[in-house]
This record gives C-alpha cells, structure tokens and sequence, in this order.
C-alpha cells in the first residue's frame, strides 16, 4: 500500500511536478515516423506529459515538435499550413520554424522587432528505430540517443505499434512486470496465439500458479525474476527487465521474437502504450508480421483511422460471457494486450494505491514504484539518474530453466546481458 502523498508525487507528470520533471531527462517515444511521412506533410497533435504540442516535418526534411497554440491568439496550429520551411497560422499568417520561432508576422512591420520577440517552446527531436522520439528537459543534460536492442537493429527485424490507453501510466507498467498474472488471465490465450505458442513455458504457467519473485538491480533498473516449478531438480525463470523510466522488455516464449513496451504518459489519465516485437538475429517472418497486423500477441485491432483499441470500454471490450464461461478465454476478452489494458482501465483512470492490498507476488512492483521515486528524487536533487545511457539500456528478457542452486542473476546472465545479432535464452 502507498501513502496518499507517495501516490499523488508518483502518477503527477505535468510541468514542474517530481515524477514530471524526472521524466523530462529521457528521450521519449512521441510519433511513428510514418505519421511525418515526407516534407511538408499536415502537421499531427501529439500530447506527453500533459503538453500539448504539434509536429511537422518542413521542407527540408528536419521535424518541429512545438507548443500547440499560436502566440497571437491561441488558434491551435493543428490548422497550420506546412509550407516554405514554417508552420503558417490560417488565422492571421504568423509563421514558425521547427526550433518555434516566429519567422513570419504579416501584421506588424519588421522595424517594431515584434516578431523577434515572438517564439513558441520548442523540443528537439531524433528518428530512431521507426519511431520520432522528443527531449523536453533541460537542453544541458540531454542524454545519448536510445541504446535499446530493439532501437538498433535492422527494421526487418522489428515491427511497432502504439495504442491509447485510457488510464494513467503506473497500473500500465505495473501489468507489464506483473508475470504473475499470466497463468490466470492469459492462461487460454497462450495456447492459441500464434506468437506465443509451443512453449515449455505454458505448462509451467499452467502448472504452477503461485510463482516466487526475486528482484535484482542492475545498472539500468531492476530485473524481476519470477520463479515457478519446471521438471525434477529444476526452476522455470521468467526474467523481466524494466528500464527506467517505463520500458519493459517480455520474457519469451519458444523461438518467437521478444516483445517490448514503453508505457508513456498522455497526461495523468492516458497513456501511449507502445508495444513492439523484434528478433535480434533474423527478420521476422511474413506469418509472424501478419500475425502481428492483425492484432496478435501484444498488438491490437484499431478503430479505423485512429489509435484507439477496436475493443475499448465504449463497447465493453467486446466482452464474450459465453466463451468467458466455457474457457475459451479466461476474462471473457479476446487479444492478451486488451487482456491487461481492461482490466487496468477497470481500476479507474488513477488507481486508489491506499485501498490496495499488496503480497509477495507484487515484489517487483513494490520496487519499481520505490525505484521510480527514488530516481525522480535524485533527478531534483541534481545526482545521476538510472538508465540515462546506452549501455545501461543493453538488455534482454529471458526465460530459461535452471537447476534449484543456480540463482537467474548467473545462470541467466548470458541471456540477459547477450552481445548483438544472437539468438534469444528461451524455453
């Protein structure tokens, strides 16, 4: 259980907020590159952190991310014309470079220096691993680009979506480290989704409910083993890194590519979840993307033209009570990523942690929250932050079977820690 203060410091990501600012250090996943798919193209709104902002590549090919509103009189940019190396406001002309300074002001002579005074807050941005990715604390303390595995290898290999969830980002991580809850919620599903199927692993999930976890550090955040029963003299490890800030990486299953995501503040009641699936030797096959398109694994069906789930709360995510009671899926939603995003929506656009009732199972989740809080607070305080570097970010999920001796941190640590272009520790 956390106190009401401790909870209110943890989900706050505004402006000048603790957990906000401590966010505001990392690069952040904001856009497909295809939503800015060539020079010129309609600028798209894009809000994080409680921000709203809009995005455009000009003509030049460089990407603005910059505040929403005009300075004039705050007619939202969205509106803009994309032209000549600017955003044009179609209200009264005013102009904005991708840096957001007013390069334009048809109402006012250039002698008064009006427009010079004139910009808008401007974020630089990267492209990196098929996804424009934004910067939006201190211009002196911003980090190397991303070093995650899934960033940097070849774009065959890789395919990434993003949803909207509606609820605030810590119950999205807290599901996404959660391993206990595989054998009950995904029970079914496992052994019918195409990218999770053929495991050892899923008779050890069904077998054995009640999983021990055990949670170490490592220089980028924490890796939460969870430890179920396997065949004689050996355990079943499912090692989940979690990166700081919000990136998760899933322990496998067979020999089917890793799974990620990064679960990115909307504001305090949404969240982007970004999901991706990668394979860090081969490219994924035509069966494995086609799986994946459509809505397979940890991705989903969307209402056309949007982000939104096709399952969502408006139509109670398709919920079938029929084949909730004969088992065909043990919550009666199909698709394992609406799965978890129900049932965390369920709590409420913001959990009530006061009321919660913690066990050994949420091990990991106690200590990620500590971590979180700990980490923002170093940030304010002007000391080192977890996961800020490249390397720090070079891990990976593991699950493997080990005799009852040997601890994951060693017997896994070549799964974990495994140099580029190898194939993934799995069972």
């Amino acid at each position: 259980m956390m106190t009401a203060e401790q909870s209110e410091q943890i989900i706050r990501t505004g402006p000048g907020t603790l957990m906000g600012d401590y966010f505001r250090r990392y690069w952040i996943p904001a856009l497909h590159d295809w939503e800015l798919p060539e020079p010129d193209c309609p600028p798209v709104r894009v809000q994080l952190l409680g921000e709203k902002m809009v995005a455009f590549r000009d003509t030049e090919g460089r990407i603005g991310l910059i505040e929403e509103f005009c300075a004039h009189r705050g007619v939202s940019l969205w509106f803009g014309r994309n032209e000549e190396c600017g955003l044009r406001c179609p209200y009264h002309g005013w102009k904005y470079d991708v840096n957001g300074n007013c390069t334009e002001l048809p109402s006012e002579p250039e002698e008064t220096g009006m427009r010079s005074r004139i910009k808008l807050k401007a974020y630089p941005t990267i492209e990196a691993g098929g996804v424009i990715w934004t910067y939006m604390g201190p211009p002196e303390l911003q980090p190397e680009p991303p070093g995650l595995e899934w960033v940097n290898v070849a774009p065959e290999r890789r395919y990434v979506t993003k949803r909207l969830q509606e609820s605030n980002y810590l119950q999205a991580i807290e599901g996404g480290i959660d391993s206990s809850h595989v054998s009950f919620l995904h029970g079914s599903s496992l052994k019918r989704d195409p990218l999770f199927t053929g495991s050892r692993g899923n008779i050890y999930n069904e077998h054995d409910k009640m999983p021990i976890f055990d949670v170490a550090e490592f220089e980028g955040g924490l890796l939460i083993g969870a430890r179920r029963n396997a065949d004689e003299g050996r355990y079943y490890w499912r090692i989940t890194p979690f990166i700081y800030p919000w990136h998760t990486i899933i322990p496998p299953r067979a020999g089917h590519p890793l799974g990620c995501h990064v679960w990115v503040p909307i504001d305090d009641e949404n969240c982007w979840a970004w999901s991706i699936n990668y394979h860090p030797r081969r490219a994924l096959t035509e069966k494995e993307t086609g799986a994946m398109k459509g809505g397979a694994g940890i991705h989903v069906k969307y209402v056309p033209g949007t982000f939104i789930p096709l399952a969502n709360k408006t139509n109670d995510y398709l919920m079938d009570r029929a084949g909730q009671k004969a088992g065909v899926t043990f919550s009666g939603i199909e698709g394992i990523a609406m799965q978890d995003a129900s049932l965390q929506e369920s709590m409420g656009a913001v959990q009530d942690r006061t009321k919660e009732h913690l066990c050994s199972t949420d091990n990991g989740i106690i200590m990620m929250r500590r971590g979180l809080l700990k980490a923002a607070k170093a940030a304010r305080e002007g000391k080192p932050v977890p996961g800020i570097t490249a390397a720090s970010q070079r891990v990976r999920s593991c699950s493997i079977e080990l005799p009852y001796a040997v601890h994951y941190t060693e017997g896994a640590k070549h799964g974990l820690f495994a140099p580029p272009d190898t194939d993934p520790v799995t069972v």
